[in-house]
Formats: C-alpha cells, sequence, structure tokens
C-alpha cells in the first residue's frame, strides 16, 4: 500500500469518532471499577471496564444479529443502567444511530417520535413493557424487532413480538469487535423535544459534534477558576448518572465520563433514599441534578442520617437554580457547591454555564452565590451566543432589557430530522433561535428571564416568570414557586403564583406578597406591578418530563388554580 493512502487521511483527517471514547479507558484502567447498578429491589450489579467494554462488543454483534444497518435508528425505552449505557455506544459506534426515547411523554407523543424515528429495533426495561404493550399497535409497522431487558432471565407472556431476550442473545456473541473507522461526519445521536410547543421535534447529532462536545466540556471542568476553599479535585471522579438518557444526551455525561474512565454510579430511577445510599456507599463526589430533584432531597425527612459529606460538586440544569434553593441545599450539605447551567435538546448540553472569572476568586461568599446562580457565560470556545432584540441587535448589558438567546457552535443540531421547513425557522442569519429570553449584565453573563412564550404580558409590559420564581423562592418557607399569567379583561394577563410550602411550615398567601415587596420592590430587583395578583398554596407543582415546570398543564387547569387562589392585591 502506497504512503499516500495514509496521509493525510489518518493524520489531519483522522476521524473524530466516539469509538474513541471506549477504547481508553479499556487501555488504561481495564480492571478499576466502570460501573455500579443499584435495581429497584436494592440488588447491586458491579462491572469493570473490561467486563462493560467486553459486552459492549457482544452488543454490537447482537446489533447485527438484529439486522441493524448502518443509518438504521436504533429506540431504547430504558432507564439508566449498564444495559442502556451499552446500548447507545454500541449503536453509534457500528454506524447507526441512538435513539434513546423519552418515556416520560404522553403516550400520543411516544408514539409519534417512535414512527417519525423509523426505529428499526426497540430495546425496552422490563419496567416498561406496560407501555410498550400499549404503544405496540401503533408501533409494530415500523418498528421490525423488540430486545427485552431485564435483572432476570427468561421471557415474559406478551402480545409483543418478535421478542428476543438480551442477556440470552448477548451471551451468544463475541467478546471482540473490529469497530468501523466511520466518517467522522456520520450521524450518531437523534433526541427528540419534549413536545412543550408542538409535536416533538427530532434534533441529528454527528460523531464529530459529539466528540467535541465531550473533549470541550471536559477542558473546562478542568480550568474553571477554584476558590480557596473549594475541596481537591479528585484524580477520579465517582459520579452519580441522574439525569435519564433520553435527556438532552443526559447533558453529555455518557460520554464525558467513560471517556474519563471515571466511575459511575446508576439507580433505576431518581428517589432520595436510593440517592443517599448510593452517596454514602459509593463515595460519589460529582452529580448533576434539575433543581427539582433538589428540592426533593431537602423534603427528604431522613436525609441526616446518611452521611453524604463525598458529594461536593452539583451541576443544575434543566431549569433555573433559585438562589434560595441553592442557599437551602448547601446548609444540608456544606461541602456541597451548586452552580446553574443552560442548554437544550438542540444543543446536545450544555452551552451556557454559571463560571467565575478570575477577579471573583475572593469575592464574599453570598456574591459568589449570585454569580452561581445566573445562566452565565458561553463556557466553551466553540459556542458563539447572544441576546437579541426583535431586530436582530444585540441588548445592551443593563441587566433590564429583554431578547432571544442565540447560538451558533460545532454542536448546534445541524437539522430537525425530517423537518426542513422547523430547521429554517431555527436558522435565520446564521444563528439558532432558542425561543428563550433573557437579559445580560454588566459582566457580561447571561441571564434567563423566561420562554418567549411563558412571558406574562401585562398591559405594555412582560413580566419575566423566572425571576419571579427565583426570587420567591428565596424566601425561607418557600420549596417550589412558579408563576403563570391569568386571563384580564383591563391588562390582558395578571401574575398567579403557585406555591409549594416547605413542610412544617405555617404561612398565608400574604406572605409571599410581603416577602416580595421587601426582597424585591424595595430593593429594586422587581417593580411593583410584577408583584402577584394571586397566591395558590399547592401539593405539587405541574411539571414536565423532564422537572421543568409546565406552563402548558398549568394553563390548561388555570381556572381550578384560580379557584384555590387567593388574592392578595388589587389591580
Amino acid at each position: 500500500m502506497s504512503e499516500k493512502t495514509f496521509y493525510p487521511e489518518y493524520s489531519s483527517r483522522y476521524p473524530l469518532l466516539i469509538t474513541n471514547f471506549i477504547k481508553k479507558p479499556m487501555g488504561m484502567y481495564p480492571d478499576d471499577e466502570a460501573i455500579v447498578y443499584r435495581n429497584d429491589d436494592g440488588q447491586y450489579f458491579r462491572l469493570t471496564w473490561r467486563e462493560w467494554y467486553e459486552r459492549t462488543c457482544q452488543h454490537a454483534h447482537l446489533l447485527k444479529a438484529l439486522g441493524v444497518k448502518e443509518g438504521d435508528r436504533v429506540g431504547t425505552m430504558a432507564l439508566n443502567h449498564h444495559r442502556h449505557l451499552e446500548n447507545i455506544f454500541a449503536t453509534c459506534c457500528i454506524g447507526a444511530i441512538s435513539h434513546p426515547i423519552n418515556v416520560r411523554l404522553s403516550l400520543e407523543h411516544m408514539t409519534y417520535v417512535i414512527n417519525h424515528a423509523e426505529d428499526s429495533v426497540i430495546f425496552f426495561d422490563e419496567i416498561l413493557m406496560p407501555f410498550v404493550e400499549l404503544l405496540y399497535d401503533q408501533i409494530k409497522g415500523s418498528v421490525k424487532k423488540f430486545v427485552y431487558m431485564s435483572d432476570k432471565p427468561g421471557l415474559p407472556q406478551t402480545k409483543i413480538e418478535p421478542l428476543y431476550e438480551y442477556e440470552a442473545l448477548l451471551k451468544e456473541q463475541p467478546k471482540t469487535y473490529d469497530w468501523p473507522l466511520l466518517d467522522e461526519n456520520s450521524l450518531a445521536t437523534l433526541y427528540y423535544t419534549t413536545g412543550t410547543t408542538g409535536l416533538p421535534k427530532g434534533a441529528l447529532y454527528t460523531h464529530r459534534q459529539v466528540y467535541l462536545q465531550c473533549i470541550h466540556s471536559l477542558e473546562r471542568a478542568g480550568n474553571s477558576v477554584r476558590l480557596p476553599d473549594d475541596p481537591e479535585r479528585p484524580n477520579r471522579l465517582v459520579f452519580f448518572a441522574v439525569i435519564p438518557f433520553f435527556h438532552i444526551h443526559a447533558w453529555g455525561t455518557p460520554f464525558m465520563m467513560v471517556y474519563g474512565a471515571a466511575k459511575m454510579v446508576f439507580s433505576s430511577k431518581y428517589e432520595p433514599e436510593s440517592f443517599c445510599e448510593l452517596i454514602q456507599n459509593e463515595k460519589v463526589n460529582s452529580a448533576v441534578m434539575v433543581p427539582t430533584m433538589l428540592a426533593m432531597l431537602l423534603e427528604y425527612p431522613e436525609v441526616d442520617k446518611w452521611d453524604l459529606s463525598s458529594l461536593t460538586t452539583i451541576a443544575i440544569g434543566g431549569g433555573a437554580l433559585p438562589l434560595g434553593l441553592k442557599s437551602k441545599a448547601e446548609k444540608l450539605f456544606p461541602h456541597m457547591r451548586a452552580a446553574s447551567g443552560y442548554g437544550m435538546s438542540e444543543t446536545m448540553a450544555g452551552v451556557i454555564g454559571a463560571v467565575l472569572k478570575r477577579d471573583m476568586e475572593n469575592w464574599p461568599k453570598e456574591e459568589i452565590d449570585k454569580v452561581f446562580v445566573k445562566t452565565g457565560l458561553p463556557m466553551l470556545p466553540a459556542i458563539d451566543a447572544r441576546v437579541v432584540d426583535e431586530k436582530g441587535n444585540d441588548v445592551p448589558h443593563d441587566n433590564e432589557t429583554i431578547g432571544e438567546i442565540i447560538l451558533r457552535g460545532h454542536w448546534i443540531t445541524e437539522q430537525y430530522y425530517k423537518d426542513p421547513e422547523k430547521t429554517a425557522t431555527a436558522w435565520r442569519g446564521g444563528w439558532f433561535h432558542t425561543g428563550d429570553a433573557a437579559k445580560i449584565d454588566q459582566d457580561g453573563y447571561i441571564i434567563i428571564a423566561d420562554r418567549i412564550t411563558d412571558v406574562i404580558r401585562s398591559g405594555s409590559e412582560m413580566v419575566p416568570t423566572v425571576l419571579l420564581e427565583n426570587l420567591t423562592s428565596n424566601a425561607d418557607f418557600v420549596l417550589e414557586a412558579t408563576y403563570v399569567g391569568i386571563p384580564d379583561e383591563k391588562w390582558g394577563e395578571i401574575p398567579m403564583a403557585l406555591i409549594k410550602k416547605l413542610p412544617g411550615m405555617d404561612v398565608k398567601e400574604e406572605d409571599i406578597l410581603t416577602f416580595l415587596q421587601k426582597e424585591g420592590v424595595d430593593s429594586g430587583k422587581i417593580t411593583k406591578w410584577m408583584l402577584p395578583v394571586y397566591v395558590a398554596f399547592v401539593d405539587d407543582v405541574p411539571k414536565t418530563s423532564v422537572g421543568k415546570y409546565d406552563k402548558i398543564a398549568i394553563r390548561k387547569k388555570i381556572e381550578e388554580f384560580k379557584a384555590k387562589a387567593k388574592q392578595v392585591r388589587k389591580v
């Protein structure tokens, strides 16, 4: 073979592939513990990197045996565990497209995304079989084969066919695989949005995009500004993979943790007790969560019986991190530091983060905390972010003017799957339009104000609900708070607050108004006309499948919530 065959194809054009990630821990730490999985029965499963790599190779052979070809979509209806991780990597690395299905969507939307993606095979968990049975008659035309994953041997009695047993198929396969050298622009993953503004949209990503996002994210984590009292960075992360794999790549963490040979801890589903048990037993030092998960920990009455001192870092996304929630959590976990981030299905993972600048190192803690709850700065060098007005002009850095976040960069989705019209609508003028409203402060930090569709329009003014939610959550007696607009003949809309109190707190609706007047209006953070007209105490705030406040669901029951509410001021 001539020298020309190798150059420059395997130097300057060497493909950036997800396959490289699975080879690194196998080459460096094959006998280190890689994965700890605790199922609902409290049973533990442990795998070394060698064992997990061999199972991933077997999974690749299994996919081929099922007839999966390059470019085919492979669906998973699964919780977080080693089998799901094997599926994602094996699927991508043989040249097929991994499609983790959001099992918290409505049945209608799940049916839509499976048929729209044209998944050729679906792997599903035992616990999720009832969902698959409900969907079966609507998806059996596009899905050719189904694979049943369980911690117990055998197949169940079901109408689903053809049905295969995962572990039985796996053990028949070789433990090595000759991974293909794919084009780095080959499609690797497909993730659908939650469909809060219509039918879910499919965001596609290539090997190159996933690779670059992972490497850049690891670089940022290693070079972030440290504070004098920060705990030492561990040589090895012990990472609790709490965020579901179907939620925007679990924020890219599966790829980062495999590449970094971290120890990954999985629980079949998030519950405070199992979370605390695993933190204590496995000495977890890092996790990512949505704010509602953190709120659930604060509600857990037996949290004090666990040793959670190893947990030093929690990254928060999927919604704004209220300063009040952060402060309450850090009182409970004095060794922990929580900070905000921002991403969406169309960005693969986080693209804006609450990172410190070097000159903030010796700021007072209360001022640093205010930085950590901002949405943040474009935290990665391959991402550009702006906040623009309706004419596309940058808004001033005055912490007041609201515009829309627009993005561009290496791993912003290039296209919505089979939807050129929505792709063209999102990509305008060379920028991806997120639909999220925000402002920028004097230091250049972006602060989410709302979804553009969620802003309360009262008279000629816009009331940013995220600002009110964050401020209200600072009250000692508030666990969760959200705001929606109630239709009003005079003003168009007026604000209503839905409040979930901390357990044991005896407060009245007027106390919310008093707190906001003192901490918000009197301090200049909000204006008087932003104050809620109605306040409703609720047992639970409706949330989307990924833990965000579900404004659509709230609006559908607006009269029901208004009936529970008390009017606290006149308009």
